[in-house]
């Protein structure tokens, strides 16, 4: 078997503990509501602030992955993620909860992110859409399976000791996966796609063609995905913070308000797994804008949803959008800017996304506590969405196709 799809393998171990633990909040929500007394946009901030912190640390993870091993880097953010959830869990006030999930998740997600998923697409050429599908799929089940488990260990026992037991897990099972991990084929005396090369070329050691990283961040392609993402990000993750309260707001209770919530954990692997197969035989760059294109549509779908099923549909169908974007993100970007320097592009490509995540849902949680509704907030939502749409088709007409397998490939 080729090495490289233990990557991929490991680097799914990776996104699963460290996204599970942050996607885990739907469950604690309206826990820490009732616990802390605190408005919805002050709860918010709990899970903003940890998203802000990943983006901007990954910007700086990203450029040091490609320096160190990055299993140095992935290897204490994954502590870190475990120790945020095991902090909060002795907090007596709010700010304590959102000053340990913040740094925490933040700064653990953050130095784990980015190293993670830079070295698969160094593994892979001909199908990386497919493999990077793959190992970002593990954020799509982390998503879906820990706010479930979350819920059914707080059936039994309460909201502390469920951070301690989840923050425990994290360390063990990240650590784990973290150990399969290497940086780039070139390390082990392989080629990507586990093509054959000769011994003299072996022993180059030549880095992968691209472009420096001061020549890709001025880029068109580059500035075209980064605005995009910035204005997509702002209505992003309003579903992942708000989609609970505003089904047990129609009604419903907490089980399955929380179970639709982590629908878009279960739609999200659907969107890595087929998007990236996908896209690898249609066009990279069209199947990011479709997803653009998307997400916009649900966004409209949960204005009118008034019921469960519509809020399970949208739920399935914007995972699915949502997990072809993460998927396809760090593709597009290495098939236009090369993948030299894949760790510190994609880092500095996400910073992007750590205004609107720190803005986004806090703001829509204070417009519901104004309005005691969130339609202002979806309605902003979808305006920034078609936006981020429009801005995608500038990006650059060439067709992202699959490259030609080097000679002797298999």
């Amino acid at each position: 078997m080729f090495r490289g799809w233990l990557v991929v393998l490991g680097a799914f171990g990776v996104l699963f503990v460290i996204f599970g633990c942050a996607y885990s909040f739907p469950a604690f929500f309206d826990i820490l509501v009732d616990e802390f007394k605190g408005a919805r946009g002050d709860v918010s901030l709990v899970f903003a602030i940890s998203g802000c912190l990943l983006f901007v640390v990954g910007a700086i993870s990203g450029p040091l992955s490609d320096r160190i091993d990055p299993r140095c880097v992935i290897g204490f953010g994954v502590i870190l993620v475990g120790v945020g959830p095991i902090a909060a869990s002795f907090a007596t006030e709010l700010w304590q909860v959102q000053l340990a999930m913040g740094l925490g998740i933040g700064v653990g997600v953050g130095c784990a992110y980015v190293p993670a998923v830079g070295p698969v697409q160094r593994w892979f050429v001909r199908r990386r859409g497919f493999a990077s599908g793959m190992a970002v799929a593990g954020i799509g089940v982390g998503s879906f399976a820990t706010p479930l488990i979350a819920t059914a260990i707080m059936d039994v026992l309460d909201w502390r000791a469920a951070y301690r037991i989840l923050g425990g897990a994290a360390i063990l099972l990240g650590l784990g996966a973290t150990a399969l991990i290497v940086a780039s084929p070139e390390r082990v005396g392989l080629a990507p796609d586990g093509a054959t090369r000769p011994i003299a070329d072996l022993a180059s050691r030549e880095p992968p063609p691209g472009m420096s990283w001061r020549e890709a961040v001025r880029s068109r392609p580059f500035l075209v995905l980064w605005f995009s993402s910035f204005v997509l990000s702002f209505a992003l993750f309003m579903p992942f913070v708000h989609l609970a309260p505003y089904a047990m707001d129609l009604g419903y209770g907490k089980t399955s308000a929380v179970f639709v919530t982590s629908l878009i954990g279960a739609g999200s692997i659907a969107g890595r797994f087929l998007m990236g197969g996908f896209a690898d035989r249609f066009g990279r760059r069209e199947s990011l804008m479709g997803m653009y294109m998307g997400v916009a549509l649900m966004f409209a779908l949960w204005l009118v949803a008034d019921s469960l099923w519509m809020l399970a549909v949208f739920a399935l169908v914007f995972g699915a959008c949502y997990g072809g974007y993460v998927a396809l993100v760090p593709a597009v970007a290495i098939d236009y800017l090369g993948g030299r320097n894949a760790g510190s592009i994609i880092g500095a490509l996400y910073t992007s996304v750590a205004i609107g995540t720190l803005f986004g849902p806090p703001l829509a949680g204070y417009a519901y506590d104004a309005w005691k509704s969130y339609d202002a907030a979806l309605y902003a939502g979808l305006a920034m969405l078609l936006l981020a749409t429009a801005i995608m088709f500038l990006l650059p007409g060439r067709a992202s196709r699959p490259a030609p397998v080097p000679q002797g490939g298999r």
